[in-house]
């Protein structure tokens, strides 16, 4: 089938046309022709106004496969990040059973080749994500894990975590940590301000994620290695990692694309959808975290979808698990961030910078390359309906709502889904 795609803005930073209003002609899945020619195609996109990237890559969602299907299995996964704009997906290790063993690692990449949306492993740092024992990173890494993590859980144990860093050197491994002291955090419901003190709900304090990103950031000085800090919340994280950064260290981190635009008052009607972990917080936080994906202190930016059954969810605040789905509402937060923040500048934390971490391949538009690609229509006005949620989850408070950013196509291996 041939496809042309008018006039979208190509932003990615190893094509010749980067930054470049061009047509593009895709065939059979491969990039046939980049230029201004109307080419002869079975199908034409309006592109105008829109971005093509590479195919955006999530670093971190939460499937229920194996273990806890009823929330999110790799099927429906697949659905909602096609939907979303993804062509690619890191899954984290916190199912049942834990991602640990080789077998734990192809059960989740085996149908990649002949996936749209190819799914990666992260495999788990310690057995269970317990953080008393090391797995088997090695024998993990080359069963094709991704990166190494206990995914939800921090990694707590300070001698495990620095054995952590010195043996992933063994291949140039990656650690990826959820920052947080479990002990300041017990019992938490919210983030610990005026406004937990109002609704009379026990604090999470920013000193629970900070001190951990201290902790492992002198972890890493000392013992060297490779570091990503995930789904950080704090404005002192982000100075504490920024001046990581200028010593020269191995560090990088990501936020989750709804942090740094909603606070911790919209907790006030104890809307469960809320709930997250970390927490919403105050104003200087997002404003701290928008500052730096400004600066590129923030590398990347996930969805952090975390599907949870309505019996979870649904229930008494201090009851209600964490959590929210994110993967198809995430570009509309990329329109949101895009008033403060280059959209472009967005699109590559989503489209290059994971791939970069994690040692692959970033997917270039230029003529008879592989298609791997995402058309990004920010100004698309859509409704985030019952019937457009292809999660089996529904923990979103963006359910019902009208939306401004949305994917309007993805590409991959051949495969194509377009919006209608």
């Amino acid at each position: 089938m041939r496809i042309l795609l008018q006039s979208p803005r190509i932003v990615n930073t190893s094509s010749p046309f980067h930054l470049k209003k061009k047509n593009v002609l895709i065939v059979n899945g491969r990039i046939a022709e980049i230029g201004d020619k109307n080419f002869q195609a079975d199908k034409t996109i309006d592109a105008n106004g829109m971005i093509l990237s590479a195919g955006w890559l999530d670093l971190g969602a939460f499937v229920g496969d194996p273990g806890l299907e009823q929330r999110e299995d790799l099927t429906s996964i697949s659905k909602a990040a096609a939907d979303g704009g993804f062509t690619e997906i890191v899954v984290l290790p916190n199912t049942q059973p834990v991602v640990q063993s080789k077998n734990d690692v192809s059960y989740i990449t085996q149908a990649n080749n002949n996936r749209l949306v190819q799914i990666h492993a992260l495999a788990a740092v310690t057995k269970n994500c317990k953080g008393e024992e090391l797995t088997d990173m090695i024998d993990l890494h080359e069963a094709g894990a991704i990166a190494f993590t206990d995914g939800l859980k921090s990694i707590w144990h300070t001698d495990i975590f620095l054995k952590s860093l010195q043996y992933l050197q063994k291949f140039d491994g990656l650690l990826i940590d959820h920052p947080e002291d479990i002990w300041l955090d017990l019992f938490g419901q919210m983030h610990e301000g005026p406004n937990s003190t109002k609704l009379g709900l026990k604090g999470m304090p920013r000193i629970a994620e900070e001190i951990c990103v201290s902790r492992n950031i002198k972890l890493l000085e000392y013992a060297g290695g490779r570091l990503h800090f995930a789904r950080i919340s704090s404005g002192k994280s982000v100075n504490l990692i920024r001046a990581a950064k200028k010593k020269g260290l191995n560090v990088t981190c990501d936020v989750s694309s709804y942090q740094p635009l909603f606070l911790d008052d919209e907790l006030e009607n104890f809307d469960t959808n809320f709930k997250t972990n970390p927490p919403l917080r105050e104003q200087s936080d997002a404003d701290a975290l928008i500052k730096g994906l400004e600066d590129g202190t923030i590398d990347v930016l996930c969805s952090s979808h975390l599907p949870v059954d309505d019996e979870s969810k649904f229930l008494e605040f201090d009851h209600a698990e964490f959590g929210m789905i994110n993967l198809q509402t995430f570009a509309s937060h990329l329109t949101s961030i895009g008033k403060e923040v280059k959209v472009e500048d967005l699109v590559l934390k989503v489209a290059e910078a994971p791939r970069q971490l994690l040692g692959l391949e970033i997917p270039k538009i230029d003529m008879d390359e592989k298609a791997n690609l995402t058309l990004f229509d920010p100004n698309r006005e859509w409704k985030f309906s019952s019937e457009e949620n292809l999660s089996k989850s529904k923990n979103s408070p963006w359910l019902g709502k009208e939306l401004k950013g949305k994917a309007v196509a993805v590409f991959n291996n051949g495969k194509v889904r377009i919006e209608d």
